[in-house]
């Protein structure tokens, strides 16, 4: 910045110089370069120039630096959260596909169990199916044996009847029983 202004002083006073050089025309109006308003704007220059490097051009060099600062470690930051968002994006995507991972895990296994719950159930039912059939055809044999020993005791007393009509004789109930189904088991067997 100093040397800026020292170049600016140094182009003030080149162009001077023509300006003294026609100091012997007459003058030519109040803006009109003469040596005379030439001096004294440099030295109005000069001064003011002096005045502002002792008292405004450090603290208006120090608030430029200051910006110049700010701004670097504004940009400074804005890089370190543009790269902390990226790393926080990154993170998330990876947790984002871990759950979806997760996610088809649970629904893979939850079909897995489904399956074979169904399967248990399906081999349950099945069972179940055999020990009622199976149980159904023991009681079905257990009436048809009951069934049939009521047959016979009602054959053997419609034969101890019959008998006892055609004879007309009563015999005892015992031995008439004994009788019949001795016959009767020799009717099953042929």
């Amino acid at each position: 910045m100093r040397s800026f202004l020292t170049r600016a002083l140094l182009l003030v006073a080149v162009t001077a110089v023509p300006a003294f050089a026609s100091e012997g025309e007459a003058p030519k109006g109040l803006l009109s370069p003469t040596g005379g308003l030439m001096f004294w704007t440099l030295v109005v220059f000069a001064v003011l120039f002096f005045v502002l490097s002792k008292f405004a051009f450090k603290p208006i060099l120090a608030a430029v630096e200051g910006r110049e600062q700010a701004l670097r470690e504004a940009m400074d930051q804005a890089k370190a959260d543009r790269d902390a968002a990226s790393a926080l994006l990154a993170e998330q995507k990876q947790q984002l596909d871990a759950a979806r991972a997760d996610a088809q895990k649970i629904i893979a296994d939850g079909r897995a169990t489904s399956e074979k719950m169904r399967a248990d159930l399906l081999e349950q039912t099945k069972l179940q199916q055999a020990d009622m059939i199976e149980r159904a055809k023991r009681d079905i044999e257990a009436e048809k044996v009951g069934a049939i020993a009521a047959l016979r005791r009602e054959a053997v007393e419609l034969a101890i009847a019959g008998a006892g009509k055609v004879i007309e004789k009563n015999l005892d109930d015992a031995s008439n029983r004994a009788l019949v189904e001795k016959y009767l088991s020799a009717i099953e067997t042929n």
